[in-house]
């Protein structure tokens, strides 16, 4: 199995930065899907920023040119630094990958989100 664990979330002054951190753990043979999404209380959960295929990036209009992501493929991490944090950021952020882990005797698709790590930001 894999696990997703992010960290990093917490209080942060409106115009701060914040970085979240997300961790996948377990026998994982390839990761093909990264990215990050977010809910607010009563709001559906949205995307916040992926890799797509190619390893290109694609953000909300919402974040970009305050928001990025990136990953360090060899410790199957991926980060995204909150610049400039506004009064719409505020939610619960949560990251999700796709990928193939061992099962043991063959590979098994799997596709997890993490508990998600708040983010408030002060006015």
């Amino acid at each position: 199995q894999v696990q997703l664990v992010e960290s990093g979330g917490g209080l942060a002054q409106a115009g701060g930065s914040l970085r979240l951190s997300c961790a996948a753990s377990g026998i994982i043979f390839s990761i093909n899907t990264m990215g990050w999404y977010r809910q607010a209380p009563e709001k559906q959960r949205e995307l916040v920023a992926v890799f797509t295929k190619g390893g290109s990036t694609n953000y909300a209009d919402s974040v970009k040119g305050r928001f990025t992501i990136s990953s360090d493929n060899a410790n199957n991490t991926m980060y995204l630094q909150m610049n400039r944090l506004k009064s719409v950021d505020p939610a619960v952020y949560y990251c999700h990958a796709g990928g193939l882990y061992d099962g043991g005797s063959h590979l098994i698709d799997f596709a997890d989100w993490g508990q998600g790590t708040p983010v408030t930001v002060r006015k």
